[in-house]
């Protein structure tokens, strides 16, 4: 390898391990000024899963979510108790069921994203100057870019 290539190489190594640490630390941070009293991550990552990706069989949901299905099928009992979801027989196989986000579902989730995003621009408000939250808001159209590339 040349000279050039290696200082590039550890130029983007840096670079990634950066990105790495800040947006890990930032969520780590707005988990935790958002946790008193919101459902767990695993809880959270399931209704936001619900969210995004519409109506789902728990096997689809296990697998995305990177879940047992043991763990997932007792995230699923206590949101179906707790009314956050809904369970439908699949109607092209009765052994399955469809799990939906259901109306209060979706009212937790706008809840905990609310006070996320609530702590996070009163930060961003104290800490950074216009000028640098010009260029947060160019970096994170990047870090989007990224992530859907």
């Amino acid at each position: 390898m040349q000279p050039d290539t290696l200082h590039a190489d550890a130029e983007l190594a840096d670079l990634a391990r950066r990105v790495r640490e800040g947006v890990g630390r930032l969520n780590w941070r707005m988990r935790g000024e958002a946790d008193q009293g919101n459902p767990g991550p695993a809880v959270l990552a399931v209704l936001s899963r619900l969210y995004r990706a519409g109506t789902q069989t728990p096997t689809e949901l296990a697998e995305a979510e990177r879940l047992q299905p043991q763990s997932l099928t007792r995230i699923l009992t206590s949101l179906t108790i707790r009314g956050l979801v809904d369970r439908e027989p699949d109607p092209e196989d009765g052994r399955r069921s469809r799990i939906s986000l259901s109306e209060e579902g979706l009212a937790v989730l706008r809840r905990y994203s609310y006070q996320r995003e609530r702590w996070l621009a009163n930060a961003l408000e104290s800490t950074l100057s216009p000028t640098e939250r010009q260029l947060l808001r160019l970096a994170a159209d990047l870090l989007i870019r990224v992530a859907d590339a």
